[in-house]
């Protein structure tokens, strides 16, 4: 039976969440989630270099790695593929959109390094996703990775105007919500399948 594309975009935002279910690219997710503002601009970047990194490694594997039997090259080949792209539109952006180039600032090459990105490549390999299937997982991914720094930067910031006590601050207070909020994913995690 094959999954409805739509069916894995929602699943992959909440219940199959990346970040809150396999805890890929929590280093960034740490560091960035102080400032609700930072975490949605890396968010939006994330978004767009997963949908199409997924999309580009999709068709290097299906129409050159798969042929010519290099499917043990996948690993590197989806790296390459992933620097590469966020390589190209660093360029691409500080030539004809400077303004957004220095408002990305580091988040750009800090993407390159994500690996919730090369994470949703090789689940869509795993799981033979085709290629409507893995621009909804990549799509959906992005927007769960986002949703899940937005939450925790909001949270973050609310209670940095509250008086914590100081063993809980910092990353200890981040570590602690993240694990509420991935158990409040997980607890859908049945409702849709996206294996």
């Amino acid at each position: 039976m094959e999954i409805n594309p739509f069916v894995i975009f929602i699943a992959s935002i909440f219940t199959g969440n990346v970040l809150l279910t396999n805890f890929l690219g929590m280093c960034s997710y740490l560091s960035i989630s102080k400032d609700l503002k930072s975490s949605f601009g890396l968010g939006q970047a994330v978004i767009f270099v997963m949908t199409a990194t997924t999309v580009l490694n999709y068709l290097v594997y299906k129409y050159i790695l798969v042929p010519f039997d290099l499917e043990y090259l996948r690993f590197i080949v989806f790296i390459i593929v992933i620097a590469a792209f966020v390589q190209f539109v660093e360029m691409l952006l500080e030539r004809f959109m400077p303004n957004l180039y220095y408002t990305l600032g580091i988040f750009l090459p800090l993407i390159t390094v994500n690996c919730a990105i090369l994470g949703v490549a090789l689940f869509m390999v795993i799981r033979e996703y085709n290629f409507l299937q893995s621009l909804a997982y990549g799509a959906g991914g992005g927007i769960g990775w986002t949703l899940a720094i937005s939450a925790l930067a909001a949270i973050r910031q609310k209670v940095d105007e509250s008086r914590v006590p100081k063993g809980l601050q910092g990353a200890g207070f981040a570590m602690i919500v993240t694990g509420i909020m991935a158990l409040a994913f997980i607890g859908f995690s049945g409702m849709l399948p996206i294996q």
